[in-house]
């Protein structure tokens, strides 16, 4: 047998003395084993015989080295590369033996970006998985669902089994959000961080997972976290019944944007004077985080079609607005037929404000609407009888710039538009320049006090311009528009003081030069050819000035009334506000021209050539005019019903009560009266400030002849009384609720409608999921008792109108109408309004409209009907609230009988 010396490899590991020995002698006993005993016997054997070197000098000495080396084996990597935390509230149990950490009650473990938290928790660091799960708590019920998160990605599960390593996992019973989806799939296989596979799962926007309203089933899914949903076959279910509602695959995308782009499915229609039709499809444009696009058609068979470009942008900080463009091409019958029609019709819509931290300094808003005068009364997307009633549409763009100078300087340009819808007149002024320099005292010392006559002297500049066109809407932008516009600049200096008189009064002067300009003018001139006189235009630059002086004189006078403190109303006070004003215009003569009328040499009365400007012509005859005015308030103390309060309360009785009336100095009795008819106006607040009471009269105090003509004879001269009342109106507003302040309905003043619901609700056909009432904040659920609700919220508005006219000894009542509009919850899911009105002169009905909504949860089903009128019409709609399944609804109307 052949021996040979080996070396072995150990790992290097520390002992104490006494194990060392041990192991000397059993690696002793090894060698022996193994037959190599000899040799190693030997070897000691020569050391103990061996002499001291000295004494050893023909003898050869071997020498045994160690062949024991250092450990070149590579110790094994830690399974995880991160820190790992956790606790649990009864215990946290180490297995060595099988490698595991239980974790139990109240688990949470965390791992770079992994949360997870359970009932029971197990760690199996050897094959670097986890395992969390329900446990039950002491009535046996399964509680303490897994909650496992990794980065934005949540999931509730019944149970989950993750792998660190490869990042795979099995979840089963998964819960999940995705934006406003809900998940839910029996088995959930996590393939990486991005891919899911899913078995038996439901999609949801219902607010409970496990028990919705309704759910669309499939077996085989593909989820990519936060960009789509892929799917297999798809059977929506309604209240846990199918429906025969599938698909062979379905596509949800599950972007974590804001908003993305996608299609508009349009809704079926059909019309007796248009056909079939497809409305509100589309597309939806996700430009940026700052702007989006939605284009929407309409598509009849009788060739009827529309367009909608809306737009809505914002950025943080700076300006937000919105952007609607419609164009509509009407049809009615069909070609050949005695009622065919075809018109087109168009609005738009623009609303922006300027966010004012951005430039404390300027500011730039805009609220435009305009368009055709009947495209609210013949839109086939529109059903906003507010809108359809309102005789005018109006905008404004306006650009505001203040100048930090001394003394302060601002400017204005203002582009307006005034359109009346039942004339079809549109007036417009594209721009309109305002600008002013502050208020100068050049007579305050440098002490800055402004008392008396002279040092409250004080003068300030104006500028206005104006570009403004007067056309119709055949006219409208169109070249004759723009030959028509009249330019005009105007320039004042007011210099104005005040001062005090007697104490108690307070007196005032004021005179203003004024000076215009223009680019057009007018000549009248006698035409042979045509035989009339005819107007030429001027084109060329003119201008005229003007000035004029007032004053006026005013008091405050207090009166107290005092009926004794053990009273109900201990005092009522008077507040008395007389006022005089005195305005003298001298005659601008000097602007007036004569013509001839006739071939015969005839001449007329003058005319100024600054006829029909922006600014129109200067006085010819001078004015001189006394006006008297009288406010008045009348307030109460009325001691308080709560017995503990010491101050009494007050009330308001009458928050104004105005006269007013003039006297001109230069009336001559006939063409001109001296007395203009006394205005009387008031107004007031009752039941708590909840119903508005307004009121005016017209006193005049001349008489009228058989054939209603005013004569210069004082009516009480006449036979009459002192004053003879020609007009009355009487306005009342009453708005109150059981709910506390009730919330306007404001969605249909945005398109030229009320900010009250009178005329009832606005119904856009293009997005139906909005609810018809006021949306109210939840502030927690009404305590329902077993028998009855005994809170049933509600909310009234009305308003009464009450017209008399006597302009000509009539004497009747020309309006008396009133209106009213309920809202209640009629149940905790139902709401039902109604909005209608009589009219007591013409004897009939006004505008009536119901509505009634059914809240479905994740569903909303609402009615509106419509029965009198030339809007009758009705409409019913039920769909999914989310934006996300929009498309999924059933949307049903009559057609207007516009």
């Amino acid at each position: 047998m052949t021996c040979q010396k080996t070396s072995h490899t150990f790992t290097k590991i520390a002992f104490k003395p006494l194990h060392t020995n041990l192991f000397n002698i059993v690696l002793l006993s090894f060698f022996l084993t193994l037959g190599c005993g000899k040799l190693y016997s030997q070897e000691i054997k020569t050391k103990k015989n061996a002499l001291p070197a000295e004494k050893q000098t023909d003898k050869t000495t071997t020498t045994v080295q160690d062949t024991v080396k250092l450990d070149t084996v590579r110790p094994k990597k830690t399974f995880l590369d991160g820190k790992v935390k956790y606790r649990a509230k009864d215990y946290a149990k180490i297995d060595q033996k099988h490698k595991l950490i239980t974790l139990y009650n109240e688990a949470e473990l965390y791992y770079k970006d992994v949360e997870l938290k359970s009932g029971i928790i197990v760690l199996n660091y050897e094959k670097d998985e986890v395992y969390a799960g329900r446990i039950k708590d002491s009535a046996g019920v399964l509680s303490q669902f897994p909650n496992f998160k990794q980065g934005a990605s949540e999931v509730q599960p019944d149970s989950i089994r993750f792998n660190f390593k490869t990042k795979k996992a099995l979840i089963y019973n998964s819960r999940t959000e995705q934006g406003e989806f809900k998940i839910k799939a029996a088995v959930t296989k996590k393939e990486n961080d991005s891919v899911y596979f899913l078995k038996g799962a439901r999609f949801t926007t219902s607010s409970d997972v496990d028990n919705p309203e309704y759910y669309f089933q499939t077996n085989k899914v593909k989820f990519i976290p936060g960009k789509k949903v892929v799917t297999g076959l798809t059977n929506m279910v309604i209240a846990d019944v199918p429906t025969p509602l599938a698909l062979p695959f379905a596509y949800f995308p599950m972007s974590q944007e804001k908003s993305v782009s996608g299609i508009i499915v349009p809704s079926y229609n059909d019309s007796n004077t248009r056909g079939f039709s497809l409305q509100n499809g589309g597309y939806y444009f996700a430009l940026s985080d700052n702007y989006d696009l939605t284009v929407l058609g309409d598509y009849y068979t009788n060739g009827s079609y529309a367009m909608r470009f809306e737009s809505s942008y914002a950025k943080k900080y700076k300006y937000r607005g919105n952007v609607n463009v419609r164009f509509e091409n009407l049809i009615s019958s069909e070609r050949g037929y005695p009622d065919y029609s075809k018109q087109n019709i168009y609005n738009i819509q623009w609303s922006h404000s300027k966010d004012t931290k951005s430039n404390p300094n300027s500011s730039f808003s805009a609220s435009v609407n305009m368009g055709s005068s009947k495209y609210f009364k013949q839109s086939i997307n529109q059903a906003n009888v507010g809108s359809n009633l309102n005789n005018t549409l109006s905008s404004s763009i306006s650009y505001n710039k203040t100048f930090n100078t001394i003394p302060g300087a601002r400017i204005a340009l203002t582009a307006t538009h005034q359109q009346n819808t039942q004339t079809e007149e549109i007036q417009m002024t594209l721009p309109s320049l305002q600008g002013s320099i502050d208020r100068v005292y050049p007579f305050v010392g440098k002490d800055g006090v402004k008392k008396g006559l002279i040092k409250n002297i004080n003068l300030q500049y104006n500028v206005t311009g104006q570009n403004r066109f007067v056309t119709t809407d055949s006219l409208f932008f169109k070249p004759q528009m723009f030959r028509d516009a009249q330019i005009g600049l105007q320039q004042s200096i007011p210099i104005s003081t005040n001062f005090k008189i007697f104490k108690y009064f307070s007196a005032g002067a004021s005179t203003n030069y004024q000076e215009t300009w223009v680019t057009k003018t007018i000549h009248k001139n006698y035409d042979p050819t045509q035989n009339k006189v005819v107007d030429q235009t001027i084109n060329g630059f003119d201008a005229f000035r003007t000035y004029n002086f007032s004053s006026n004189l005013g008091t405050t006078i207090y009166g107290t009334f005092n009926f004794g403190e053990d009273k109900r109303i201990q005092s009522i006070r008077h507040v008395m506000r007389p006022s005089i004003t005195y305005a003298y215009t001298p005659s601008f003569e000097k602007y007036y021209d004569n013509y001839y009328v006739d071939a015969s040499g005839r001449i007329s009365n003058s005319y100024s050539r600054f006829d029909g400007g922006v600014y129109g012509a200067p006085s010819k005859e001078n004015s001189n005019i006394v006006g008297i005015a009288l406010s008045n308030t009348f307030e109460a103390k009325v001691r308080d019903r709560d017995s503990t309060k010491t101050e009494p309360k007050k009330i308001m009785l009458l928050n104004n009560l105005n006269f007013s009336t003039s006297y001109n100095f230069n009336a001559d009795g006939k063409d001109i009266l001296a007395w203009q008819p006394v205005l009387v106006s008031g107004g007031t607040q009752l039941f708590d400030n909840k119903m508005n009471v307004n009121f005016g009269a017209t006193l005049d105090p001349y008489a009228i002849d058989n054939s209603g003509k005013k004569m210069n004879v004082y009516n009480i001269e006449n036979g009459g009384s002192l004053f003879r009342m020609t007009s009355a109106n009487l306005t009342l507003n009453y708005s109150f609720s059981n709910k506390g302040v009730k919330e306007e309905n404001k969605q249909s003043e945005r398109n030229g409608g009320r900010k009250d619901d009178l005329f009832g609700t606005n119904t856009d056909l293009n997005d139906s999921r909005k609810s018809q009432f006021a949306e109210e904040k939840d502030d927690g659920e009404d305590v329902i008792t077993e028998f009855f609700n005994s809170k049933i919220p509600w909310d009234m508005t009305m308003a009464y109108s009450l017209t008399y006219s006597n302009i000509n000894r009539e004497s009747k009542i020309t309006g008396n109408s009133i209106m009213v509009s309920i809202n209640m919850d009629i149940t905790p899911k139902w709401k039902g309004g109604v909005s209608s009105g009589y009219d007591f002169v013409q004897k009939g009905v006004t505008f009536t409209q119901f509505r009634f909504e059914r809240d479905l949860l994740s569903w909303r089903m609402a009615f509106n009907w419509t029965p009198l009128g030339p809007n009758s019409n009705w409409n019913f709609f039920i769909g999914i609230k989310s934006g996300v399944l929009s498309d999924i609804k059933w949307n049903k109307r009559s057609t207007s009988n516009r």
